[in-house]
């Protein structure tokens, strides 16, 4: 049987001259010809796994290694080509516009050396051997924000936190910076001050961002790994620079050169360099600069009206991936290190800058799982003016990854908060939000010999063989398709039953993401507009429209512009898809995950709208499953393998011949679905389709880790902040349904309405804030008259035992 299936194959390939084709006498060449398929050989990125390739095409499609760096520029990579030609004229230019002069190694390998760059995500770039004259050779480098670079790639400033606050009282001696000799490879080295700035009025045509050498701190020194200085008051014409980095760099290199190999240290608070008025009154300079900052934030426009709330809980926020990330100054995954926050144990922040201004939500929660505001803590969550992560099209304030968050709202957290006690001017400016308009995403998941559960709870079983859709979405053009595919049994045959094996997504114009399981280990493999991606460097990725994050190789999250959000992981043998959709995105889904409207009984449309009832049978299921095929111009997959191309892009994309095992022909042994399944029918199903207790039990999981996002996902309540009375303060800093705040008042001042508040189920408080009145506290009161009634039996016991003792004396006195 085999024999004669391999030879239909081997007919199919002759007939159809589908086969791999040889490109040894092949003309076309792939310079300035990367991407295209056309041809009598490709330049596609699939070429490789199919052997179709023009022979050059490494030569000019170019894989390097590294592959990321820091936006701050200076690493040195390799562009994986040979070359024989002069040595001299290589440049390497990004992004068509920005070049840097690479060279040519002892090996004949060809070296770039990225550019200091104001936007982070993947950066196309050209490399000329001629000077100049042609660019014929193309690749891709990708740049990321400063903090989530390997520490290997920068210089430490020893004890950062003296480095911000030297000058400040009790703060002097020497600095020291150490990095990593074996990244520059010379025996001299430059420390130079780099500072960074923001010109021109925001939010006008002339808002500038700047990167500009200052001043070296040593000259060719030994590239020893170690550097200490006693820091001395900048130059005043150097001083407007509050913000900056140190740059490491070649001796051999002018002061100053842009764009030479390097190592930086962090972005930091100047205090360090500031002049002798800020070392002599540290406090009176930071309050006059928050002062200063508090006028300017009075000018420009209100950027919070645009941010979206806050999760009400920690569980929330974590569950809500779509549209928050965990902020890596605050991460309970990594002992809750939480510097600008203290009382946090976590903090997120919002994914998707804001439309208009370019601005960030960011939210702290404590151990008990609620927030944490600035309205009863300097450690609560603030918002910012400048997303930290930046927003496209960046390199322009306020969207400069990392830099225009400095400057806008963390140069004045020093100012005000740090270096001077005027914290209430920053929280007054920063606002916690509370979450009482926050409405938690709507969860649908797929996951076994597919199983699926909607948006709106209707739990059903479609194991057909192909690729499907499981949403579209028309409000954004958000796509979402799944391939399924049969599993082979231990003897070689195939089961009844399918299992997910890839997902691809692309909302709008964004890039491509493909999720698909890789070999047999449950790896997790992704492509991004049907290239391979490698995340041995990086976790993180900005791309077009969305953001991409790898937790590990066996799962990945998609976060994109809507705020939907797709999970795809490894459950055992197969995929496991979870899709978030916020509340915009009511009434607007079609596909195999629902209809999005909270009534289930409508869940199974067919593409003509017709509505199959709850209660159809497995086999009309599996009719209205095929209903939902991809269609052939529509599909987002990546067929760069033979067996792909043979048995999804060339046949039908719904497989007709394929009879699964229905729903309603399971039994399984009462005592193997009590004691494996739990009496799960997912469970139980998925044990009897492949013949194995694992995969049922794998199911089982994949539900059950459904069911308790689902719960962390439940609305939560929220009466939102209750004030202290003046005169008084309160106890309780919890604002959810339940929670009761009490309410007291200093000493002097009595209360005026009831001690405790609770916040009700309708979201109201049971009462307002009380007063705290001037004198009349009844125990001051009391005291006052009891104390006085005390003194006046006091004086009372005296005066009668006085006239006692007189009494005797004259009794005394009349006796002989």
């Amino acid at each position: 049987m085999k024999i004669a299936f391999l030879s239909w194959i081997l007919l199919l390939v002759i007939v159809s001259g589908l086969g791999p084709r040889t490109t040894a006498g092949a003309q076309e060449s792939c310079s300035l010809r990367c991407g295209d398929q056309n041809g009598s050989c490709s330049c596609h990125p699939t070429c490789s796994s199919l052997g179709t390739c023009c022979s050059d095409f490494r030569d000019f499609c170019l894989e390097i290694s590294p592959s990321s760096g820091s936006m701050m520029g200076g690493k040195d990579f390799v562009a994986h080509f040979k070359w024989s030609g002069s040595t001299n004229g290589v440049i390497c230019r990004f992004k068509e516009s920005i070049q840097t002069l690479g060279y040519v190694d002892t090996l004949k390998q060809v070296h770039c050396v990225s550019p200091l760059l104001y936007e982070s995500g993947r950066i196309p770039f050209t490399v000329s051997m001629d000077n100049g004259r042609t660019f014929p050779h193309s690749g891709t480098w990708l740049a990321v924000h400063p903090y989530k670079v390997s520490e290997t790639e920068k210089s430490h400033l020893v004890n950062e936190t003296h480095w911000q606050y030297y000058g400040t009282s009790g703060t002097a001696g020497n600095l020291s910076l150490t990095w990593n000799t074996s990244v520059l490879l010379t025996s001299a080295v430059t420390i130079e001050l780099w500072g960074y700035e923001e010109t021109g009025w925001p939010y006008s045509a002339n808002w500038t961002a700047k990167w500009s050498y200052l001043y070296p701190l040593a000259t060719n020194i030994p590239n020893s790994g170690f550097f200490s200085f006693t820091p001395k008051p900048a130059p005043l014409k150097y001083q407007k620079w509050r913000v900056g980095a140190l740059r490491i760099i070649n001796s051999k290199n002018y002061l100053g050169q842009k764009d030479v190999q390097a190592l930086w240290t962090n972005d930091h608070a100047l205090a360090w360099h500031l002049g002798d008025d800020f070392r002599a009154d540290p406090v009176a300079w930071a309050r006059s600069q928050c002062l200063a900052w508090e006028n300017l934030e009075d000018q420009l426009p209100d950027f919070l009206k645009e941010l979206p709330d806050c999760p009400c809980t920690l569980a929330q926020a974590r569950a809500d991936t779509g549209r928050f990330f965990t902020d890596y100054g605050c991460d309970i995954e990594h002992g809750s290190v939480c510097t600008y926050h203290p009382g946090a144990v976590h903090c997120v922040r919002s994914v998707q800058a804001s439309p208009q201004y370019g601005s960030g939500q960011q939210c702290c929660y404590t151990a008990a799982g609620t927030q944490l505001l600035t309205a009863d803590s300097t450690g609560g969550s603030t918002p910012d003016r400048g997303h930290d992560w930046g927003a496209p099209p960046y390199r322009t304030p306020p969207r400069v990854p990392g830099m225009s968050h400095w400057i806008y709202d963390v140069i004045s957290f020093y100012y005000c908060c740090l270096w001077a006690p005027e914290c209430h001017r920053y929280m007054r400016r920063r606002p916690s939000s509370d979450c009482r308009s926050y409405q938690p995403p709507h969860l649908a998941s797929a996951f076994g010999d597919p199983h699926f559960v909607t948006f709106d709870g209707t739990n059903f079983t479609f194991n057909g063989r192909g690729e499907y859709v499981l949403l579209e979405a028309a409000l954004t053009d958000l796509r979402v398709q799944a391939r399924a595919q049969s599993e082979g049994t231990t003897h070689g045959t195939q089961t009844r039953g399918t299992r997910l094996t890839a997902v691809a997504v692309q909302e709008g114009s964004s890039d491509v993401v493909e999720v698909r399981l890789a070999g047999t280990q449950g790896t997790l493999e992704v492509l991004l507009n049907q290239e391979v991606l490698s995340f041995a460097e990086q976790s993180w990725m900005d791309l077009k429209g969305m953001f991409l994050s790898v937790a590990s190789e066996k799962k990945v999250s998609i976060m994109l512009s809507s705020g939907a959000g797709v999970e795809v992981s490894t459950q055992g043998s197969f995929l496991r898809v979870a899709v978030l959709l916020p509340e915009k995105f009511l009434t607007h889904t079609r596909g195999l995950l629902g209809t999005l409207n909270k009534n289930p009984t409508d869940d199974f449309m067919l593409r003509n709208g017709q509505v199959l009832p709850p209660n159809a049978s497995a086999q009309q299921l599996f009719q209205y499953g095929a209903d939902w095929a991809v269609q052939n111009t529509s599909s987002l997959f990546t067929y760069d393998s033979w067996m792909l191309i043979y048995n999804f892009r060339n046949q039908p994309k719904h497989d007709p011949n394929f009879r699964p095992l229905f729903s309603n022909e399971v039994t399984l042994n009462p005592s193997q679905a009590e004691e494996v399944c739990e009496n799960n029918p997912f469970c139980i199903f998925d044990v009897v389709a492949t013949g194995n207790l694992s995969v049922g039990n794998a199911t089982l999981v994949s539900y059950q880790l459904h069911q308790n996002r689902l719960k962390s996902l439940q609305p939560v309540v929220s009466c939102g902040w209750l004030a202290p009375p003046s005169n008084g303060y309160k106890e309780g800093s919890t604002y959810l349904k339940g929670s009761t705040i009490r309410f007291h008042c200093n000493s002097g001042y009595s209360l005026a309405g009831t001690e405790t508040s609770t916040c009700q189920d309708n979201g109201a408080w049971s009462t307002a804030t009380p007063e705290c009145h001037l004198g009349r506290n009844y125990t001051v009161l009391l005291s006052i008259i009891f104390g006085g009634l005390a003194v006046v039996a006091l004086v009372t016991i005296i005066y009668v035992l006085l006239r006692r003792k007189k009494s005797h004396m004259n009794m005394w006195s009349s006796q002989p």
